[in-house]
């Protein structure tokens, strides 16, 4: 069962948190997140499981940033969440899929007990212009049922865009093997801020 919109404002500051919460951005039965003002782009031409993958920050302007086609943006939402007792599911906007711009690509589903942001996986169909701020998701809550064992895995409490943390179940030792990785990552957050 999918919560109404009312339901979702019934439970804000219990089982669900959405920080900051704005009163105009709730719809019938989701509510509307908005996008960060910046994304991630690997930089690997060949992306490896196994291994962290260098990416590359850019900054959207307030005139906008072009998305071109097959190149995979990683966003995020401005709004932080935090789900009990309830499954978070985003979905794009109809009116950003009419446009051409898959918001996740697979990833739609969060876990209950997820506290963080959520990291868009962005694709254009076409070139297309975004700009920071605009309500580009909804997040939908369900009601599961049986016995709950909440979310503590490698994106729990994130604090930015997460790029692919995989290769941490498929090969936990790799980050620590290659410093310059470590160098590339702590160079992108440090600029960032």
């Amino acid at each position: 069962m999918i919560l109404s919109g009312n339901e979702i404002r019934r439970r804000v500051g219990q089982e669900i948190l959405i920080d900051p919460f704005q009163e105009s951005m709730l719809n019938p039965n989701s509510y509307n997140l908005t996008l960060h003002a910046e994304v991630l782009v690997y930089e690997e031409v060949v992306l490896d499981m196994r291994q962290p993958n260098r990416v590359r920050r850019l900054t959207i302007p307030e005139t906008g940033l072009v998305l071109q086609p097959n190149q995979l943006y990683l966003g995020r939402t401005v709004e932080r969440t935090e789900t009990h007792n309830l499954v978070p599911m985003i979905e794009g906007r109809s009116s950003i899929g009419r446009l051409g711009l898959f918001v996740h690509v697979t990833a739609g589903f969060g876990d209950v007990g997820f506290n963080g942001y959520w990291t868009l996986e962005m694709f254009a169909v076409q070139p297309i212009r975004i700009y920071p701020g605009i309500a580009i998701c909804q997040i939908i809550y369900h009601e599961i049922t049986g016995s709950i064992t909440e979310y503590q895995s490698k994106y729990q409490n994130n604090q930015d865009i997460q790029p692919s943390l995989l290769y941490k179940e498929l090969n936990p030792g790799a980050e620590r093997r290659d410093p310059q990785m470590r160098l590339d990552f702590a160079s992108d957050r440090a600029g960032s801020r």
